[in-house]
């Protein structure tokens, strides 16, 4: 099966990275930074995934996204944590931003979520990557992750694979 990647910023990366890894479809998610073009062109933190299209659709994958961060919220790190969709091609950026539009009458504020083209990716340090999955019951996984899975399990349920939730953890123990 071939896969899709589209890359998502908006908050931490290890709770984005967590977030991905936890949905059927989803082969890989790269966590670091990516960088857009133009005024975009710092890197934010953010994570590459590569998805099975045939399993997960990429409008799933958005509403994902906008339900597990502050996807409209303007606050003062928005620089380091962009609140991003970031496309590998025209059309996947066409489609983005249609999809946005179709999601914002769910909600109260407006999305700040925007759709820019990928540039560039820097990987995190081998010690930061798949950190919820290496540290379940850390106090930050606890916190800030485990909430965001929560979210998952009750909003998409059809979507949620074993491998990257608590309850994976526990039978592994």
């Amino acid at each position: 099966m071939e896969l899709t990647k589209v890359a998502f910023g908006g908050g931490c990366h290890w709770c984005t990275e967590a977030v991905f890894q936890s949905l059927k479809g989803v082969e890989k998610a790269e966590q670091g930074f990516v960088a857009s073009v133009a005024e975009n062109s710092s890197f934010s933190e953010a994570v590459i995934v590569h998805f099975q299209a045939e399993i997960i659709a990429l409008k799933t994958l958005i509403e994902v996204h906008l339900l597990t961060h502050k996807s409209t919220s303007n606050h003062s790190m928005r620089k380091k944590y962009r609140s991003a969709i970031y496309s590998f091609s025209h059309s996947q950026e066409q489609e983005a931003m249609g999809l946005l539009a179709g999601f914002q009458e769910q909600f109260n504020n407006k999305i700040i979520t925007q759709v820019y083209p990928f540039s560039e990716f820097k990987a995190s340090e081998e010690a930061f990557q798949n950190y919820y999955l290496k540290n379940p019951a850390k106090p930050f996984c606890t916190q800030f992750i485990n909430p965001k899975l929560e979210v998952i399990k009750r909003e998409f349920s059809d979507y949620v694979s074993l491998r990257g939730t608590k309850q994976s953890h526990e039978t592994k123990n």
